[in-house]
C-alpha cells in the first residue's frame, strides 16, 4: 500500500508553477500534487491545457489512470491537427485501466485536470 505523508488540503493556485510535459507540443502542462510512480507506485498531479492546445497522438501508460476534469473542456479522440473528436466538459471523471491507448486530445477553452495514475504490478 502506497505511503504518503500527512498532508491537510493544501491551497493550489491554478496559475502555476506549471512544467511542460516533456515530449508534448506546447501549452500543455503539469504539476505534481502527491508521491511518485518510483517510490510509491501510485501519484497524483494536475495537467492543464492551455487554450487551443492538442496532442498528435495516441498515448499508451504502464499504469491504470482516474481523472477529473476539474474545469475547462477536454476533447478525446481528435485527430493530429486538434480536430474533430468528442468533447467532455466538467465536472467529467475518466477511468482507463493500463496499457489502454487513448488521444489525442485537445482543448478548444483549456482545462485543468486531476490525474492519478497508479501501478498495476
Amino acid at each position: 500500500m502506497p505511503s504518503f505523508p500527512h498532508r491537510e488540503f493544501l491551497a493550489l493556485d491554478p496559475d502555476g508553477p506549471w512544467t511542460p510535459v516533456a515530449g508534448y507540443p506546447p501549452g500543455i502542462w503539469y504539476r505534481e500534487v502527491a508521491g511518485t510512480l518510483e517510490e510509491n507506485g501510485l501519484r497524483a498531479r494536475l495537467v492543464k491545457f492551455d487554450s487551443g492546445a492538442f496532442t498528435t497522438e495516441p498515448v499508451v501508460h504502464d499504469t491504470a489512470e482516474l481523472v477529473l476534469i476539474y474545469s475547462g473542456d477536454l476533447i478525446v479522440g481528435s485527430d493530429a491537427n486538434g480536430h474533430g473528436g468528442t468533447s467532455f466538459a466538467a465536472p467529467t471523471f475518466a477511468i482507463r485501466p493500463h496499457r489502454i491507448a487513448h488521444g489525442p486530445f485537445a482543448s478548444r477553452t483549456g482545462c485543468i485536470m486531476l490525474e492519478l495514475h497508479a501501478r498495476s504490478d
